[in-house]
């Protein structure tokens, strides 16, 4: 190979060193759990708000009941009219607070199955985070036995050719190669290849 086709060796280091910065960036698994803490704290405060519609529900309960044991002590001793009606518009109001928290109630509810959802969905992005997190790193850790091995570096970015770079460390050089698959059959193209690991 000629001069032209010589690259500095600290350009290539530098570019390792970028691939490996690039494939340990944290800011979308941070993102992801920033997400995910925010979802489990909603779903905490809806918790927390459900008990105590829920005991708002038996306290109205409470009082419905009180309410129509007055009723009925009322009617047993002939109560006046008026007081008879009083009672029965505290009745009605109870039973209209009661619906209304049980609504209230249905809505918390739902807001809690949206969360869980949200939940489920934040856990499966960051397990396929995690996964393509591996395969980076198992495709970092292969290229680096190859050219550990093999003295050779592939280039995967132009899969129209088969290219890349023979690292001579004694020499401190790096040179560049490159085999056209339409000029060249993939067996003289593997002999090629053998040739250069075995300089």
């Amino acid at each position: 190979m000629g001069d032209a086709s010589k690259i500095d060796v600290h350009k290539v280091i530098s570019y390792s060193n970028d691939l490996v910065e690039f494939l340990n960036n944290q800011k979308d698994v941070n993102c992801l759990k920033h997400c995910l803490e925010q979802s489990k704290a909603l779903q905490f405060q809806c918790h927390a708000h459900f008990n105590d519609v829920q005991s708002s529900i038996q306290d109205c309960e409470k009082k419905i009941d009180m309410c129509k044991q007055k009723t009925d002590e009322t009617k047993s001793e002939i109560a006046e009219d008026a007081e008879i009606e009083l009672l029965q518009k505290e009745l009605e109001e109870e039973f209209q607070r009661e619906h209304l928290l049980t609504e209230e109630l249905r809505v918390i509810n739902n807001e809690i199955g949206e969360l869980e959802c949200q939940r489920v969905s934040v856990e499966e992005r960051r397990q396929i985070w995690n996964k393509l997190e591996q395969d980076g790193l198992r495709a970092q850790m292969k290229l680096s036995m190859y050219a550990s091995v093999t003295n050779i570096i592939p280039n995967l970015d132009d899969q129209s050719e088969i290219s890349g770079y023979i690292v001579e460390k004694d020499r401190n050089v790096v040179e560049k190669f490159e085999f056209d698959p339409v000029k060249m059959t993939a067996y003289d193209t593997c002999n090629s290849i053998w040739k250069m690991i075995n300089m």
